[in-house]
């Protein structure tokens, strides 16, 4: 913007005369022209608004004064925090709090002395007593509840060939109680002057010298080994058989896997021919042992090899 202030004007001052008596110059008289700026007036500062100051709010608070102090922000408008915004920073915080909390407690809990076995507790024995499991388990002494698994039980129990399984209750604060799934014998195997008890897959239960000691039956020596597809269908018949079915067997025997015979302590022979369907055959010489003897009509075969139509003679 182009001033407005005139110049002014002065007088000046009388020449100088040369040293000839005149004055230097052709002019008898100069004119000077000074010009004197005054400085410019500051223009009024407009007043913030009250939608400045709310919007703005970081650029008044802390202005500074003239004199090197900081104003006050009186005129900063606080908006309160939206309430999802407050709940959602709760909720995380609970969060965080009760996940610290659990691990503490789930770690205390794993390695504690408190939660440490003292006790354990065998059911499920028949072949073997609860003195033999404990014993193979006395290593899990003093060791944490939490820390336990079945995994570490069973391997700990594969000495004992008795046991197929194992399975595992923690009772806090100290008590384990195991529950043994044993095998189950089905049949006697001659080995000198003993007999050994096997189950369904061949493995050595036992050994008695008193035949009549153990209701199972015995299979006929000259199947030989336990590893043989004849022993193999012999114990997979019997191993169907219920338990009081099993014990009125006397002696199990097969020509081939397709001709399995059993015989009963009175004397008389099961026909069951092949290892197929056994649960069916099984039902069906149950149901005919059921039936009342008829004196008339002496039975000495049961018949089953076709269990859907099974019969006597």
């Amino acid at each position: 913007m182009a001033s407005t202030r005139k110049p002014t004007f002065k007088p000046a001052t009388a020449p100088r005369q040369s040293k000839a008596g005149r004055p230097r110059g052709d002019s008898a008289e100069v004119i000077s022209a000074q010009r004197s700026v005054e400085p410019e007036a500051k223009a009024p500062e407009k007043p913030a608004t009250a939608a400045k100051s709310a919007v703005g709010g970081s650029k008044a608070a802390g202005r500074p004064a003239k004199d090197g102090k900081t104003l006050p922000a009186d005129n900063v408008i606080a908006f309160p925090e939206p309430k999802k915004r407050r709940q959602r920073r709760l909720v995380l915080w609970t969060l965080s709090i009760v996940t610290v909390v659990v691990g503490a407690l789930i770690a205390g809990a794993i390695f504690s002395p408190v939660l440490a076995v003292r006790t354990i507790t065998v059911d499920g024995t028949t072949l073997l007593t609860p003195d033999a499991v404990q014993k193979a388990l006395s290593g899990l002494e003093g060791k944490p509840l939490p820390q336990l698994s079945e995994q570490e039980i069973n391997e700990l129990l594969k000495p004992l060939v008795q046991v197929r399984s194992a399975t595992m209750e923690a009772r806090p604060p100290s008590e384990l109680l195991v529950h043994v799934d044993e095998r189950v014998p089905v049949a006697l195997l001659k080995q000198g002057d003993s007999y050994v008890m096997v189950d369904v897959d061949g493995v050595q239960l036992g050994a008695t010298k008193d035949l009549s000691a153990v209701a199972l039956p015995l299979i006929d020596a000259g199947v030989g080994t336990t590893n043989t597809e004849l022993f193999k269908a012999i114990a997979a018949v019997l191993d169907t058989l219920p338990a009081d079915i099993l014990a009125r067997m006397s002696t199990a025997s097969a020509a081939s896997a397709d001709a399995v015979e059993l015989k009963l302590v009175d004397g008389k022979t099961v026909v069951w021919g092949n290892a197929e369907d056994r649960e069916l055959k099984s039902k069906a010489l149950e149901a005919l042992l059921r039936m009342p003897a008829d004196p008339k009509v002496p039975v000495s075969i049961y018949d089953v090899s076709v269990p859907r139509h099974p019969f006597t003679k």
